[in-house]
């Protein structure tokens, strides 16, 4: 009500307890709806903040849940395509290869085989001059000569002696001197003659030919070098290969050394020359197992007639072998731990379990394993070093194992 109904009314003004008037009822409603206003305004942005936060909070959890989870490849085992085969790497080696080192001391005068040339069986490759192996064969000559004419007057004063000691004229300690006199110049004569043989022999050396038919691999000296006799701190002047047949040199696992026999064929190729084959056949088998590697060495018998396979060139060689494993899987899948090797496998819930597994062979970027998978099994490819049994993963992409060759490969 105003004051004015308040003084139609004969209604007192309102005055307060110390005598004042209070202020009028519009104005206490105006503070009021200001007061409540205000609140409301309070109220909101601390909702307004409290949402926010609350929102905020779920986008944390949510993106540390999803940067939580794991992406991984896998793979599927392949299964081995029955061949029978072990198919292991392998060394290409001259059926007889040799350094040739100088019999003489000299300089070289010429060489006439250089690198890669074909040289035959008693073919000249190089010629040394010796002076001081000719001044010793003229020396040795000389004194040879010297023995044999020394030796004559030995001989006839023996013949006189006995001829004497036979009229008593003289003793028989003289003739006997005479005897011992001719008896050592006739050794003297044979080990003269032996010396200027042996340094004529000797110089013959300094024509240096070809032990056997095959190719000069290696060319060390040029004309003037100076060339020490011997193969000890000397170098080799050359080095000779003979390339058909070739020797291939397999070191075979111990778990495969039972099923392999003299006598039988193998099949070599080289990445070089693809859908190229060379048939070779197993010659010599080493009789003990190599302590360190727990391998046993192979030697193939290759015929190389074209030349197209070179020695210590690297080369694949498939053996025939007994019970093969049944999975394959590719080489970085492998996982390290200290328990053994395993390979970390992904159910239909995408939960990894780690399999201990048993490796029949590795072939470098694959490997066959004997035991521990199975065919329908989705194995990991580069598993991470913290992946443990249990972990949930995410799988991105699922292939075979022989797609997953060629990007272990890369």
């Amino acid at each position: 009500m105003t004051e004015k109904t308040h003084s139609s009314l004969a209604i007192p003004a309102r005055e307060t307890e110390d005598g004042h008037a209070l202020p009028p009822r519009h104005l206490e409603w105006r503070r009021a709806k200001i007061a409540v206003l205000v609140v409301l305004l309070l109220a909101i942005g601390a909702l307004r903040t409290v949402v926010a936060n609350i929102m905020q909070n779920r986008s944390v959890a949510q993106m540390t849940q999803q940067n939580a989870k794991q992406y991984v490849d896998v793979v599927t085992p392949k299964d081995n395509d029955g061949s029978n085969m072990t198919v292991l790497p392998g060394t290409l080696r001259g059926y007889v290869e040799s350094p040739i080192y100088a019999r003489a001391t000299g300089y070289l005068l010429h060489w006439y085989a250089d690198i890669g040339a074909r040289v035959k069986e008693g073919q000249l490759l190089a010629e040394l001059d010796t002076p001081e192996i000719d001044q010793g064969l003229a020396q040795a000559v000389a004194q040879r000569d010297q023995i044999q004419s020394s030796l004559g007057l030995a001989k006839s004063s023996f013949e006189r002696w006995q001829q004497l000691r036979q009229r008593d004229a003289v003793s028989q300690q003289e003739l006997d001197e005479r005897q011992s006199t001719y008896l050592q110049d006739v050794a003297n004569l044979a080990a003269a003659e032996a010396n200027v043989k042996r340094l004529r022999q000797l110089e013959g050396f300094n024509r240096i030919v070809a032990p056997f038919a095959g190719v000069v691999t290696q060319r060390n000296v040029d004309v003037g070098d100076l060339i020490d006799a011997g193969s000890g701190a000397s170098r080799a002047l050359f080095a000779l290969a003979q390339s058909d047949p070739l020797r291939v040199y397999v070191q075979l696992p111990q778990a495969y050394a039972q099923n392999i026999k003299v006598g039988e064929d193998v099949v070599v190729t080289q990445a070089e020359l693809p859908g190229q084959q060379f048939n070779g056949r197993i010659t010599n088998i080493s009789g003990a197992i190599d302590v360190p590697t727990r391998s046993l060495q192979i030697e193939v018998t290759l015929p190389n007639p074209d030349g197209k396979l070179r020695p210590g060139a690297y080369v694949q060689v498939a053996l025939p072998s007994g019970a093969r494993a049944q999975l394959t899987v590719p080489g970085n899948a492998l996982l390290f731990r200290a328990e053994g090797p395993r390979l970390a496998v992904v159910d239909s819930n995408g939960v990894v379990h780690l399999r201990k597994v048993v490796i029949a062979q590795d072939l470098g970027q694959t490997l066959e394993i004997e035991s521990g998978i199975e065919p329908t099994d989705r194995v990991i490819i580069n598993p991470s070093d913290s992946i443990n049994d249990g972990d949930h993963v995410e799988v991105m992409h699922s292939q075979t194992s022989s797609q997953s060759k060629g990007k272990a490969a890369s």
